[in-house]
């Protein structure tokens, strides 16, 4: 069923597509595609094609990518659970493929909810390096938290601030920054009919003030030769190629990169911006009658090398000597040691920088970033969340079970995918089951999903309220 699209928009499309605007609306009659992106800090990405339950076809502009066809419900599967895969929109994948994310980076992902890119950019980052991602809406930011740590992410930390409070604790800071900015939403009325009734010609233009300021802290926020790519779900050029081009007039210290251009993407558009700039066909807009996927615009610049402002340094804790440690961050590690000791012998080495332990009340984590200090900083993800420290015991947290492999741990429970124990696993059942006593890392085809914990011939259930099947 083809949308009623808002008159203003197909007008002001008519006027800037011309000869290719009749095969543009032709577009919105048929449905929107469906993708998935293979997690590769979870399963090889060939690994994944041998077991996948349902087809793939290849996604040409993501190599984790692919579409799977109507009908098939991926969300559905325990592979899901396990953090397989990421569903995410074709188009979608192609910002964070853009930034070239590399491991050891500091990268930021400022507008991340919820989580698609992110989650690329640390699959990318290969567990090594910081990885922050930021929202500003304090619910999203919740369901960026929570799809980071079903795709076993290690070295993230989640923030929930405002760009203009970031830019003053990060100066000159990541090497990387995506902004993936808030828009209109127009790429989007073929896959969300309801963003036609919150669009407004006053939207685009309220969207492009808020760009124009997010992209001025993220100027800020990067070290000079660093990369920032820019993106919007939306077709409006007061969005896209006029946001890059007012950017590149307030700060000279930016250019233009070449984008890889797939033969599915097209060029943008100078003439559609003022000043009119010869390499904004260096940005990139998929168009959903040219590909298979919804609308999306790309610009990959970067940051001159020798343009260094003289800017306060990111805040750092300050050293103390193990003799300082406070008392209950002694008694933490102290848990912790036996429960890794016992638990994960083969993993226990991994967590041995006794500054990156976090200690928030019972909650510890371990940071990707022990020497920064994020004293005035909404933080809901400091890292990774090892458990609850209880007395002379850890219960260990849902984040590490899915961070470990069915080879790191010393007690299993394994269960095939199509076993219905594992479906009354996912319900938050205890299930029958005979094993040595203690915690028990559940896994589906050799991959970790959650924990349990072995008693008098049950695995008492401790798959997390909040993510438990109906």
């Amino acid at each position: 069923m083809t949308p009623q699209l808002p008159s203003a928009f197909t007008q002001r499309m008519q006027s800037l597509l011309q000869h290719d605007f009749e095969a543009f609306l032709d577009s919105y009659r048929g449905e929107a595609f469906h993708g998935l992106r293979v997690n590769t800090l979870k399963v090889a990405l060939e690994s994944f094609r041998q077991i996948s339950p349902f087809p793939l076809d290849p996604i040409p502009w993501c190599p984790q990518g692919f579409r799977y066809p109507d009908g098939v419900r991926p969300g559905k599967h325990p592979y899901h659970a396990c953090g397989l895969y990421y569903l995410q929109e074709p188009s979608a994948m192609s910002p964070a493929e853009a930034l070239g994310a590399q491991p050891g980076e500091r990268i930021l992902d400022l507008c991340a909810a919820p989580g698609g890119k992110s989650t690329q950019l640390a699959a990318a980052m290969r567990g090594e390096g910081l990885l922050i991602a930021n929202e500003i809406h304090p619910q999203r930011a919740r369901i960026l938290a929570e799809n980071l740590e079903r795709c076993a992410v290690r070295n993230a930390v989640v923030t929930n601030e405002t760009p203009e409070r970031l830019q003053v604790r990060f100066p000159q800071f990541f090497d990387r920054i995506l902004v993936d900015a808030p828009c209109s939403g127009e790429g989007m009325f073929r896959k969300l009919p309801e963003a036609i009734s919150d669009w407004s010609e006053e939207k685009v233009a309220e969207c492009h003030r808020m760009q124009m300021d997010i992209l001025d802290a993220a100027a800020r926020m990067l070290k000079p030769g660093g990369t920032l790519v820019y993106s919007t779900c939306t077709f409006a050029p007061q969005e896209n190629e006029q946001s890059i081009a007012s950017f590149l007039a307030r700060h000279p210290e930016f250019s233009l990169i070449a984008l890889p251009h797939h033969e599915c993407f097209a060029p943008g558009h100078p003439e559609w911006a003022e000043p009119s700039l010869a390499d904004l066909q260096m940005t990139a807009r998929l168009w959903p009658h040219k590909l298979e996927g919804e609308g999306h615009f790309l610009a990959k610049l970067k940051k001159d090398e020798q343009h260094a402002e003289e800017l306060s340094k990111p805040k750092r804790k300050e050293k103390r000597n193990s003799k300082a440690m406070p008392v209950g961050k002694k008694e933490a590690l102290a848990v912790w040691r036996s429960f890794a000791d016992e638990m994960m012998p083969q993993a226990a080495s991994q967590y041995s920088d006794e500054s990156a332990f976090l200690l928030f009340g019972e909650q510890l984590s371990y940071s990707p970033a022990p020497e920064l200090d994020w004293d005035g900083i909404k933080v809901l993800r400091a890292g990774l969340h090892l458990g609850t420290v209880k007395k002379n015991r850890l219960e260990p947290g849902h984040a590490l079970a899915l961070a470990l492999s069915a080879e790191e741990v010393a007690r299993l429970a394994t269960y095939q995918a199509d076993d219905p124990e594992i479906i009354r696993y996912l319900r938050g059942e205890a299930l029958l089951r005979e094993g040595p006593p203690g915690w028990t890392l559940v896994t589906v085809d050799g991959y970790s999903i959650g924990w349990g914990k072995q008693a008098d011939g049950q695995l008492k259930n401790h798959y997390p309220k909040g993510l438990r099947w109906l």
